[in-house]
C-alpha cells in the first residue's frame, strides 16, 4: 500500500471496540475469542475505512502506534488507556491492508520498547521485524471436509503424517532478483505439495515452523508471531489456499504449536512493558536457562487466555485440523533442564508446574469441545500419567502423544549390527506390552535427523544394500505396530544428509534405484495401511494386537497379528532383522485358512530378487502346533524380508 498523507491518517476517537465485558472475560481467562479484539483489525467510522489497534500493556506509562504510515513517529499517535486491565486502543483512517506497524511502549522502566504485535495477523519478512496489517477474509471450499470431521472418531481412522518443514522440502534455484530466499510459496506447494502426499498415501500432514519466527535456524519454535503465519511462504489468504488445497485433496492438516517458551528477541514478547508480562517475573521459573528462552506465566488469566485463543484462532480462522504441541514435558516439570538453585518448587514441595496442569486441561477441554473430530498432539518425553485421558479423569485431555520410548527403542534396536541384536530383542517387544496406557502416535521425526544423529538410512548397519534392506524391515514394523504414524520428510526415500533447513532435500537420489524402491516400499505400507481398518481401529485395544512369536530372539524374527472390531480380515506381518536366510521357517497362526501375501520385500520392484511367478501368493495353513499357534505353513524367508499376509 502506498504510503497516504499524514493527515489522511491522523487517528481519532472512536467508542470502545474493547467493551467492559471484553475486559471482564479476558481477566478471567475466559475471552476464547480475544484475537477479534486485541490486535490490528480493518474496520469504518462513520464511514470512513481504516484500522483499530489495540494492545495489552497494563505497566506501561504510554503507548504510541508507529508505522510506515506516519514515518514510524508516533508523536501524534499516542494510544487512549483502559482500565482497569490497561489496554489500549486507537482508530486510525486510511491505513488499509498491507500497512506495516509497531507499538511503542514507554515502559515502568523509563525505557522505550519497540514491539510487534502480540496478536498480529501478519509480519514483515525478515529481517523485518514488523507487524502488518492484514484481512483474514477468505471463502473456503473444505465445507464437506469440516462437517465429515466433526463426525470422525480420531482414535479409529487411519492417522499416517508426513512431518514437512516448508521451506526446505523444495526449493527453487537461487535467484537475488527475483526471490532472495528460493522458498515456494503457499500457492506453489498447494500443487506439489499436495500432489505428493496424495500420491505417497499419507493421511495428514504436519507442518513445522508456521507461526512467524525471526531466525531461520529455531525451525519455527522461537515464536514472535502467535497469530501470523509466516512470511516465508506469502500472505495469510495465501497460506488459507493451501490448507484449502490439501482439505480438497481429503488431507488433515496440523500445525506445530509452542506455547512452552518464547525468545527474548527485543520486538517480541520478552519483557513487553518494561518487566515480565508474558514470562514469570522469577527468572527461576522464567527461564529456560538451556535454550535462552522465555517461559510463558501461566498463573496469569490473560497469559493463559493469549495461548488458548492463539490454539482456537488457528482451529477457526484456517481450518487447521490439529495442533502438535511441542515441549510438552518442559511445561509440566518446574525443574526441567534445570540445575538446583535454577527452580522453585510448587507450594506442596514438587517440581510439577501445577498452573501449566491445569492450563492443558483447560486448553484441550475448550478446543476439542468447540471442535469435534480435531486432534491435541503433546510431544511429551517422559512417564507422565494420563496424557491422553479426560481431565475429568485428572488427565490432561491430549488425543494423542508421542511415543518417544518406542521411538528411542525401535533406533536403538535399528542401529546395530544384526549380530547384536539377539541380545536386544526385547527393544522391539518392550511397547506392546505398555501399548494400552495412552492414545500413541509412532513417530521418526525431525528431530532424530540432525545434530550428527544421522539421517536413517545411514542410521542402519551394514553396506549400502544392508542399509536399505534394514531400512525397509524397519518401516514394515512401524506400520505394523499399533499407534498411529508420523515419518519426517527425507526419510521416505532414504535421504542421506542430515536434515538441514537451510537446503531443499536431495530430490535427485531419486534418479537412482534403491532410492525409487525404498520410496515405492513405503508408499505401498501407506496405502495398506489406509485400506485396512486393523491396523489403526484398535490400537489401543489388544483385541487388536497378537504376538505370534515375540521371543524369537535367537534369529531376530518377530511375527504378529492386527485384528479389526469383526476379525473378518486381518494382517500377519513376518519379519527377519538379520541378513541370514531362513529357507526352512515356518510361521504359526491361529486359524486354519487360507493366507495371501499382499507384501513381499523381496519382489522385484522393492529391490529383492523373487521373480513374482515363482513365490506363492497363497499359503494355507494345515494343523500342527507352531509359535503356540494351532496351525502353521511354511514360507521360506529372505535375509531381513518382510512378508504380509491377508486372512
Amino acid at each position: 500500500m502506498a504510503t497516504k498523507k499524514k493527515t489522511e491518517n491522523k487517528p481519532v476517537e472512536m467508542t470502545c471496540k474493547v467493551t467492559d465485558w471484553d475486559q471482564y472475560l479476558f481477566g478471567q481467562g475466559n475471552h476464547y475469542e480475544i484475537y477479534k479484539k486485541l490486535g490490528a483489525h480493518l474496520t469504518e467510522k462513520d464511514g470512513v475505512a481504516g484500522t483499530y489497534f489495540a494492545v495489552w500493556a497494563p505497566r506501561a506509562k504510554s503507548v504510541k502506534l508507529i508505522g510506515e504510515f506516519n514515518n514510524w513517529d508516533g508523536k501524534d499517535y499516542e494510544m487512549n488507556r483502559l482500565d482497569p486491565l490497561g489496554i489500549y486502543e486507537l482508530f486510525v483512517p486510511g491505513i488499509g491492508e498491507g500497512s506495516t506497524y509497531k507499538y511503542l511502549i514507554e515502559g515502568a522502566d523509563g525505557n522505550l520498547h519497540y514491539k510487534c504485535d502480540p496478536y498480529g495477523y501478519s509480519a514483515e519478512l525478515r529481517p523485518g521485524t514488523a507487524s502488518k496489517v492484514a484481512d483474514l477474509s477468505y471463502k473456503w471450499k473444505d465445507a464437506k471436509w469440516i462437517e465429515a470431521r466433526a463426525e470422525k472418531d480420531t482414535e479409529k481412522m487411519p492417522i499416517s503424517i508426513y512431518e514437512v518443514h516448508l521451506g526446505s522440502w523444495r526449493r527453487h534455484e537461487h535467484d537475488e532478483e527475483k526471490d532472495e530466499t528460493g522458498f515456494y510459496t503457499y500457492e506453489e506447494l498447494a500443487d506439489e505439495l499436495v500432489k505428493y502426499v496424495k500420491e505417497m498415501g499419507y493421511t495428514h500432514v504436519e507442518l513445522m515452523g508456521i507461526a512467524e519466527h525471526p531466525f531461520d535456524g529455531s525451525w519455527g519454535y522461537q515464536v514472535t508471531g502467535y497469530f501470523a503465519p509466516t512470511s516465508r511462504y506469502g500472505t495469510p489468504k495465501q497460506f488459507k489456499k493451501l490448507i484449502d488445497a490439501l482439505h480438497k485433496a481429503k488431507i488433515g492438516v496440523i500445525l506445530d504449536w509452542v506455547p512452552a517458551h518464547f525468545p527474548r528477541d527485543a520486538h517480541g514478547l520478552a519483557n513487553f512493558d518494561g518487566y515480565p508480562l508474558y514470562e514469570y517475573p522469577d527468572p527461576r521459573k522464567g527461564e529456560h536457562p538451556d535454550w535462552g528462552t522465555k517461559i510463558f506465566n501461566y498463573e496469569m488469566n490473560e497469559v493463559k487466555n493469549f495461548l488458548i485463543s492463539n490454539a482456537l484462532y488457528w482451529i477457526e480462522e484456517y481450518h487447521i485440523d490439529g495442533l502438535r504441541v511441542d515441549a510438552v514435558a518442559s511445561m509440566l516439570y518446574l525443574d526441567y533442564g534445570k540445575s538446583d538453585g535454577q527452580w522453585v518448587a510448587n507450594k506442596y514441595g514438587g517440581n510439577n508446574n501445577l498452573e501449566a496442569i491445569e492450563f492443558f486441561k483447560h486448553l484441550n477441554s475448550c478446543l476439542l469441545g468447540k471442535y469435534p473430530g480435531t486432534m491435541m498432539i503433546a510431544e511429551e518425553s517422559t512417564a507422565w500419567p494420563k496424557v491422553t485421558d479426560k481431565p475429568e479423569n485428572d488427565g490432561l485431555g491430549f488425543t494423542y502423544k508421542w511415543n518417544m520410548g518406542w521411538m528411542h527403542d525401535f533406533l536403538e534396536y535399528m542401529k546395530l549390527d544384526p549380530y547384536f541384536r539377539k541380545h536386544n530383542h526385547n527393544k522391539m517387544t518392550f511397547a506392546a506390552s505398555y501399548m494400552t496406557s495412552e492414545n500413541y502416535i509412532l513417530v521418526l521425526s525431525h528431530d532424530e535427523v540432525v545434530h550428527l544423529k544421522c539421517s536413517m538410512i545411514n542410521k542402519m548397519p551394514g553396506y549400502p544394500d544392508d542399509k536399505f534392506a534394514n531400512l525397509k524391515a524397519g518401516y514394515a514394523f512401524m506400520m505394523g505396530h499399533p499407534g498411529k504414524k508420523l515419518l519426517f520428510m527425507g526419510q521416505e526415500f532414504a535421504q542421506y544428509q542430515e536434515w538441514s533447513e537451510a537446503r531443499e532435500l536431495d530430490w535427485f537420489l531419486l534418479e537412482e534405484e534403491k532410492h525409487q524402491q525404498l520410496q515405492g516400499w513405503v508408499k505401498e505400507l501407506l496405502h495398506i495401511y489406509k485400506k485396512h481398518p486393523c491396523l489403526y481401529s484398535l490400537d489401543r485395544s489388544y483385541d487388536g494386537f497378537q504376538w505370534i512369536n515375540a521371543d524369537d530372539a535367537d534369529r531376530s524374527i518377530f511375527s504378529f497379528v492386527r485384528y479389526d472390531e469383526q476379525k473378518k480380515k486381518s494382517l500377519l506381518f513376518v519379519m527377519n532383522f538379520t541378513p541370514v536366510a531362513r529357507e526352512d521357517y515356518r510361521v504359526g497362526v491361529p486359524r486354519k485358512k487360507q493366507y495371501k501375501l499382499i507384501l513381499n520385500s523381496h519382489d522385484e520392484k522393492f529391490g529383492g530378487n523373487d521373480i513374482v511367478e515363482e513365490r506363492a501368493t497363497v499359503y494355507k495353513a494345515a494343523k500342527g502346533e507352531c509359535d503356540k499357534q494351532p496351525f502353521s505353513f511354511s514360507y521360506p524367508l529372505p535375509a531381513y524380508g518382510v512378508a504380509v499376509f491377508e486372512f
